[in-house]
């Protein structure tokens, strides 16, 4: 069977709860509270997205996501009580597509959850030009093919649509907030979430990410793709 969502969240009121909402909103889903259970679901029924709590009793859904981004890219969100700033890094670098604290807002939940599902559900092309360029990185967005060089470069769908999205407004500022709406669909996402994608992007991209030479941050305000830089 295809499901929207699966949640994985040992706390067993909470995620019925958060289920039982989300089906009421025409969002298909399932719950689990265990990553055995989870990985048990996933053999027999698939899903577009996972919501993820980090704390899984006797285990960590930073383990669990490990072992699923082994075999599956379907997005995941991290949804957790821990707040700390290196633990939203942790689950970002290791597969990780949002981070969503707990307490959250069911509602607020819901216009994420439907807004990623759309957001991959669409595929990696927006616009008209499926080929792109700027210095030696060349882009097919309708296949989802990255070279640097003669040397291809694999990236996530968030990573493709999001280079796509900067290449295509090269050469002018890009607002955080435009970068969210355009990109994540949504305007929940945080800071640290566009950072560390853009971060994913310099390492994958740029000779140098410490002193990147296309992909530059414009204090205070968002970013620009460059694509002669003096």
């Amino acid at each position: 069977m295809i499901y929207d969502c699966l949640i994985v969240d040992d706390e067993v009121e909470l995620a019925e709860a958060t289920c039982e909402y989300l089906n009421l909103c025409e969002v298909r889903s399932a719950y689990v509270t265990s990553s055995e259970d989870c990985e048990r679901f996933l053999r027999d029924n698939e899903t577009k997205l996972i919501l993820l709590d980090i704390n899984l009793g006797e285990t960590s859904g930073f383990e669990l996501c490990k072992r699923l981004r082994q075999t599956t890219d379907v997005p995941i969100l991290f949804i957790s009580a821990r707040s700390s700033d290196d633990d939203v890094l942790i689950a970002l670098n290791i597969g990780g597509d949002d981070y969503i604290r707990k307490p959250y807002s069911l509602s607020i939940l819901l216009a994420k959850t439907k807004a990623v599902l759309k957001r991959y559900g669409s595929g990696g092309s927006s616009g008209s030009a499926d080929r792109l360029s700027f210095g030696n990185v060349t882009i097919d967005s309708r296949l989802g093919r990255v070279r640097v060089g003669e040397t291809e470069v694999k990236l996530k769908a968030l990573e493709l649509k999001l280079i796509c999205y900067l290449a295509r407004n090269r050469n002018r500022v890009v607002a955080k907030d435009e970068l969210f709406h355009n990109v994540w669909g949504d305007s929940f996402t945080g800071d640290g979430t566009l950072n560390v994608h853009i971060r994913h992007l310099r390492e994958k991209l740029e000779e140098n990410p410490n002193d990147p030479r296309y992909i530059k941050t414009v204090w205070g305000t968002g970013y620009i793709l460059e694509d002669n830089p003096s």
